[in-house]
């Protein structure tokens, strides 16, 4: 495995601190569009799209049924979800207030 470079940590910041700086929704999906691959793409919105069904209860079996998406990642997701850094929850929670708004108006 690659040890992370000092160069690569910067590196991780500035991506960072490039993706708080996109104004709107077309913004992102240019810059990922161009950073990512479609399977990149794929894979990282397959993974957001699981927190719901995890939030629900759903069974991993029956969610990859439903997705085709693999137990190992569901399980993995939801890992991260309780016990990871918290991302998952701040996404979820914002993605859910921005729907509430927009339905509202």
């Amino acid at each position: 495995m690659r040890c992370l470079t000092m160069n690569t940590k910067q590196n991780q910041k500035n991506l960072f601190k490039a993706i708080a700086l996109l104004h709107n929704t077309q913004e992102a999906e240019t810059l990922f569009t161009d950073l990512c691959t479609p399977a990149e793409l794929r894979v990282m919105s397959d993974r957001l799209g699981l927190i719901d069904l995890i939030k629900q209860g759903v069974s991993y079996r029956k969610i990859y049924e439903k997705t085709g998406i693999s137990v190992t990642t569901i399980g993995r997701v939801a890992r991260c979800m309780q016990h990871g850094s918290g991302g998952y929850d701040l996404i979820y929670k914002r993605l859910k207030e921005k729907k509430r708004n927009d339905d509202t108006k």
